[in-house]
């Protein structure tokens, strides 16, 4: 499996796509802090950018690489190699080289700006490490739909579909229950839906850690008694973790019983 993720790793660091979404966030760094003296200010900038298109990246990324390096897989597949290492490999290839453009083309303009000696540290910290999860989320989530989908035209639109579901679709249907349940305690739902969408649930944690709460009204301060403390705090990675971990298992169930 190490094999094969070293390959996936530098084939895809080798990709210009690679560059480009390296470039990318290297550019928007040093923009963000040519624009604004203030650290915490281009971390919220930088969380508006993250929380969409992070998911966004590593789902396109995710699709893309399985269905183009089908070829090289079923070779693979003839060999005597476990049929989960090859998508273990695979997966971890992507999603690691995503998350190291992410983590180099932030952090980079952030350390040369004085990120060590500035309060903001943690809070980019925690920026760095929501953007880390949802790389590992939605490439996995990819790569799964991909392994149902054996047409590529399917594949890419169930992947988009996903994607457009938790970052807007989902929010929209979250509000309108809010809406109509308003009678009623809400504190529970409003929580148990949040660990329900890894995208809402990063944005919360980062609007808690920038003291900026009061901005979500009522809800906000459902979150910040929850979130706020250690505890609830641990349980929001946790619930990040397993939608790491789940997507995982799934692949190497799929892998082993499907039909190449």
């Amino acid at each position: 499996m190490f094999k094969i993720l070293k390959y996936s790793f530098f084939d895809l660091i080798r990709s210009r796509w690679s560059y480009v979404y390296l470039f990318f966030y290297l550019t928007l760094g040093f923009v963000l802090l040519f624009l604004n003296n203030d650290l915490s200010k281009a971390v919220i900038t930088l969380m508006n950018v993250i929380i969409i298109l992070v998911p966004l990246i590593g789902t396109i990324f995710g699709v893309m690489y399985y269905y183009d390096s089908k070829e090289f897989t079923e070779l693979l597949l003839a060999q005597p190699v476990k049929r989960a290492s090859i998508f273990l490999g695979q997966y971890l290839g992507v999603a690691i080289s995503l998350s190291l453009s992410l983590l180099i083309g932030l952090g980079l303009p952030f350390v040369l700006y004085g990120l060590f000696q500035s309060s903001a540290i943690w809070d980019f910290v925690l920026l760095l490490v929501t953007g880390t999860f949802l790389t590992l989320i939605f490439t996995g989530l990819a790569f799964n739909i991909a392994l149902y989908n054996e047409n590529k035209i399917k594949g890419f639109s169930y992947a988009i579909l996903l994607w457009l579901f938790m970052a807007v679709i989902y929010d929209g249907l979250f509000l309108m229950s809010l809406i109509l349940l308003e009678e009623y305690p809400l504190d529970t739902f409003s929580i148990g839906a949040t660990l329900f969408n890894p995208i809402d649930l990063s944005r919360i944690l980062i609007l808690l850690k920038l003291d900026i709460s009061a901005l979500l009204g009522y809800t906000g301060a459902v979150f910040q008694k929850f979130f706020g403390t250690g505890l609830g705090f641990l349980m929001a990675l946790s619930a990040l973790a397993l939608w790491v971990a789940l997507p995982l298992l799934n692949i190497y169930r799929k892998s082993r019983k499907k039909d190449f």
